[in-house]
């Protein structure tokens, strides 16, 4: 989808990394008037050796305007405190869904069309297809070992008519070479972990913030054995092998997470595997999924496997997921997210069996 920016301003989510100022470069190509926004959380600031400064010397760069947006506390509550709760609760959080949904194309998004901007640019690596007359689509991006289609699962149609994603169609490559090309020299480097834990650990941040929420207890295995004693549920993921400190003849992996009993069940990889899921909190980019009853293929890991699967409705709002053949762990609190080819069509987070 490309839009003629001749007369229109376009506020770009500039973070100071490498592919937001591509975004930007390539709006203000395109003939838009760009306004650089730049989110001051609680891991950003000013310093001239903060990402904020270095936000503010890409922006220069390019020749845009830019402004910083103090959303400290807007940050840490729609994203660091459910992140804290979700552990909490025996569930594995996924805080850059959140994110997206309450703080980029919620809070940002509603800044930037105060401040006249009738659209919004990120640095995504997504397209997005369609408008006026037929609903807005969303597809892969080219350089599919860039593609975060995974954590956009939340958008609806009101949102994509209101935002751009310019770097769909290019490589990562091609994107840093147009943000080199327009002088811009110095970025942060690309995040690798969750951003505001800033390479410490989400423990670190559990313990820190929530100690009385800490409490050992019992690990059991499929018999409901005690094999072991676990640290705090909040400490681990369904999957998860490292850390358990249990013996035995195989590796052990947590199949099951029970907060209220505060127990860890665990089995060996033959147990690991899934075969059916349920799905809660559901979106569908069209506004409604396909049908009642459809095939797609399913993602439950930002970078996990991609997976065929027979989609069924069920009450209460859920759907039920089952794999043509049996699949990775799905953890409660992530999210699964639905394709038809390179097409995204919504998504949803995964839920406990009991649920």
């Amino acid at each position: 989808m490309k839009r003629d920016g001749r007369g229109r301003k376009v506020a770009v989510a500039l973070s100071g990394g490498v592919d937001s100022a591509a975004a930007a470069c390539i709006l203000k190509d395109r003939g838009f008037e760009v306004l650089a926004l730049t989110m001051r959380t609680p891991t950003l600031d000013e310093s001239e050796s903060g990402a904020v400064a270095v936000a503010r010397a890409v922006a220069e760069a390019i020749g845009i305007e830019h402004e910083i947006l103090d959303i400290e506390k807007q940050f840490e509550r729609l994203v660091i405190e459910p992140f804290l709760e979700t552990y909490i609760n025996g569930e594995t959080p996924n805080p850059c869904v959140v994110c997206n949904r309450d703080v980029k194309f919620g809070l940002v998004l509603d800044e930037a069309s105060k401040r006249g901007c009738d659209l919004m640019a990120t640095g995504h690596y997504a397209r997005i297809d369609g408008g006026g007359k037929t609903p807005y689509e969303v597809f892969c991006a080219a350089d599919r070992d860039k593609d975060q289609t995974y954590v956009l699962w939340t958008l609806d149609q009101t949102t994509l008519g209101r935002v751009l994603f310019p770097l769909g169609r290019l490589t990562k490559a091609e994107a840093a070479a147009i943000a080199r090309d327009a002088g811009v020299r110095d970025t942060t480097p690309e995040s690798q972990d969750i951003c505001f834990l800033a390479g410490d650990s989400y423990s670190s941040l559990v313990t820190a913030r929530a100690p009385d929420a800490v409490r050992p207890g019992p690990i059991v295995d499929v018999e409901g054995d005690v094999v072991g004693t676990h640290r705090g549920v909040a400490f681990y993921t369904v999957g998860q092998r490292r850390g358990l400190g249990v013996g035995g003849p195989s590796a052990m992996y947590v199949l099951e997470i029970n907060p209220a009993e505060n127990t860890l069940v665990v089995g060996d990889r033959r147990s690991l595997s899934t075969e059916e899921f349920r799905v809660a909190a559901l979106n569908f980019i069209s506004g409604a999924p396909p049908a009642d009853r459809f095939e797609c293929f399913v993602k439950t890991r930002y970078k996990g496997p991609s997976l065929p699967a027979l989609v069924e409705a069920m009450e209460d709002d859920l759907l039920v997921v089952r794999y043509r053949k049996p699949g990775p762990p799905a953890a409660p609190g992530q999210s699964a997210v639905f394709y038809l080819d390179d097409e995204l069509l919504g998504g949803g987070v995964i839920v406990r069996k009991s649920s």
